[in-house]
């Protein structure tokens, strides 16, 4: 039986490295009137956790870098 695999991601942008780690969607829960989820990046910082994007099973690295580079181009570095 095979399992959700998590991923991880470190990403240097403006000087600074970035983790980024897949996690699995969980599934709705009714009675704690919580909505289901889908995989998704997220951005690890200061025990803390944020998320970025969708995940695209088999997605191609280099341009998985790229989309997490400009969601840190527009919500990192954002003027």
């Amino acid at each position: 039986m095979g399992g959700y695999k998590v991923e991880q991601r470190f990403v240097t942008h403006h000087g600074r490295r970035f983790h980024f780690v897949s996690y699995d969607g969980q599934p709705a829960s009714p009675k704690k009137d919580v909505a289901a989820t889908k995989p998704a990046w997220f951005l690890m910082s200061a025990g803390k956790r944020w998320e970025v994007m969708p995940q695209q099973l088999g997605q191609d690295l280099a341009e998985l870098d790229g989309l997490l580079t400009q969601w840190l181009d527009a919500h990192v570095f954002a003027a």
